[in-house]
């Protein structure tokens, strides 16, 4: 990942309603309809459209149409590299130790 794109993306998530959404859709096991989204974080149509152009730009999240639906889903791969590049050089860039449980422990 380019250091323009990680910009471009943490801008996208530094809005609450936006950061709502996409953690809505990271927790979520199948995608979501646009109006479900709405209706579970309580946003006006015309202002989630707003947050959903800007999540997509940024290669957070990607949609496919179904009909006269739009379902969203993250960009799984994309956030996975934006998290890589934000931790590139996490621990002298030797990687963290991982416990037993498969979490992360970070020394430094």
């Amino acid at each position: 990942m380019q250091h323009q794109q990680a910009v471009t993306a943490l801008s996208a998530i530094a809005h609450e309603g936006r950061l709502a959404i996409f953690r809505l859709l990271v927790q979520s096991a199948s995608d979501i309809a646009a109006g479900d989204i709405a209706q579970q974080l309580s946003i006006p149509s015309s202002t989630l459209s707003f947050h959903l152009k800007a999540l997509q730009q940024a290669g957070l999240i990607v949609s496919r149409q179904e009909g006269r639906f739009l379902y969203y889903s993250p960009a799984r791969d994309e956030f996975a590299n934006l998290l890589a590049y934000l931790t590139d050089n996490c621990c002298g860039g030797a990687g963290c130790p991982v416990t037993d449980k498969g979490e992360t422990v970070c020394q430094n």
